[in-house]
């Protein structure tokens, strides 16, 4: 099979610009839910009675809003619409430039999330999608409705489980709990990271470390049925404001329940620290309601005149890959790289909120200006410029 059209990047007058929103939602509040990864050690974040900040007061309200509204809810987001990007790149697998683009693309999101990983953040998610994505561009063709199925079908029998694990461990410690627990390792993380490079630097490769082996066994199979679910999506004309408003509004409506539903039990629990037995852990579990909800509204406000919204978010969305890692390196530069201050466990949860809204801020402000001069961010560029095999054009003509 040989094709003699040379694959180009998507031009401005072709995007789909809901996507775009929803893409620039995504990445600002997964910074939301990233915030404490930057600002304490792992083990604080998955053992909070251990952080340094007790959850009390406006600590415990700034954790429910985390928790509430923001926590998987845009990570799923953002994993459904990777999932549509690899068909727009890849096409259906019918066209061998097309396919080699997206072959490479994998590839050097891969090497991104490497670097990303090892160097900076051991958060980094950039791999996993990648490793996810070869999965997933084997499934492409599929019609719309076995991957919807498949994804919403897998998706859910995941939260399941992880509900039913959850509800049986109601009360008990992890490993991780438990080792916090007995040495204090969070206090000597924290110390660790605020040394200089070289601490700072094993503390990251040693909680890598650890998030790979989970990713290797569960988290690159939790992502392929979302981003399944998304390409499924597209193909329905979900992301285009297409099919019948009723159904955005019956997505909208249950996911409102289940959203108000889970605030009132963190709200119990974190704020005033009843016991639930793992209710409120349970029904976190199942995040794909709530994320369905956020996409149908944002997607109805978009596509039904609310142009401010497009302009205000649609920029973040089009610089996705770039404001993901300059959230890194602004995130690290402030918490524990040897050229910042070093707050690492000096930053409560009201002062992460903070950090975050001034970063929200700064990209809300920073996306627009850079991109009415040139065609797309410059990781953006970066990334399509080694996955086209060519030096694409920057600059917008005057």
């Amino acid at each position: 099979m040989t094709d003699s059209v040379t694959p180009q990047p998507v031009a401005d007058s072709d995007r789909i610009h809901t996507l775009d929103v929803l893409r620039g939602a995504a990445v600002l509040g997964i910074l939301a839910v990233n915030a404490v990864a930057f600002a304490l050690p792992m083990a604080a974040e998955m053992a909070p009675e251990q952080s340094p900040f007790p959850l009390i007061g406006a600590s415990a309200v700034a954790k429910w809003v985390v928790e509430t509204f923001f926590h998987q809810k845009f990570v799923t987001l953002f994993s459904m619409l990777f999932g549509v990007s690899i068909w727009l790149v890849g096409g259906n697998g019918q066209e061998p430039s097309r396919e080699r683009v997206l072959r490479r693309r994998l590839m050097w999101l891969a090497a991104f999330g490497l670097i990303h990983g090892l160097a900076f953040w051991y958060g980094d998610i950039l791999l996993l999608y990648a490793w996810a994505g070869v999965f997933v561009m084997l499934m492409r063709r599929m019609e719309a409705r076995p991957l919807i199925l498949i994804g919403v079908g897998a998706t859910l029998a995941l939260a399941t489980l992880q509900a039913a694990v959850v509800w049986g461990a109601a009360g008990g410690f992890s490993p991780l709990q438990e080792e916090a627990n007995a040495s204090g390792v969070v206090a000597a993380s924290i110390a660790a990271y605020r040394s200089g490079w070289p601490g700072a630097l094993i503390e990251n490769l040693k909680s890598w470390a650890f998030l790979q082996s989970a990713s290797l066994m569960a988290y690159v199979f939790a992502t392929i049925p979302l981003m399944m679910l998304g390409l499924g999506l597209f193909k329905t004309g979900f992301f285009h404001g297409r099919i019948p408003t009723w159904i955005y509004l019956s997505l909208i409506g249950a996911g409102g329940a289940v959203l108000t539903l889970l605030g009132v039990l963190e709200w119990l629990n974190l704020v005033q620290g009843r016991e639930l037995g793992g209710w409120n852990e349970v029904v976190a579990s199942y995040p794909l309601i709530i994320t369905l909800a956020y996409a149908s509204l944002l997607i109805l406000l978009t596509t039904r005149g609310v142009g401010w919204l497009r302009r205000l978010l649609a920029p973040v969305g089009r610089m996705a890959f770039t404001n993901y890692l300059t959230q890194t390196l602004i995130m690290t530069t402030l918490f524990y790289m040897p050229w910042g201050p070093r707050l690492m466990g000096q930053v409560d949860y009201p002062g992460q909120w903070a950090v975050v809204i001034a970063v929200w801020a700064l990209q809300l402000i920073w996306s627009p200006l850079w991109l009415a001069r040139f065609r797309m961010g410059p990781l953006e560029w970066l990334w399509r410029s080694l996955s086209y095999g060519r030096r694409l054009p920057l600059r917008r003509q005057s």
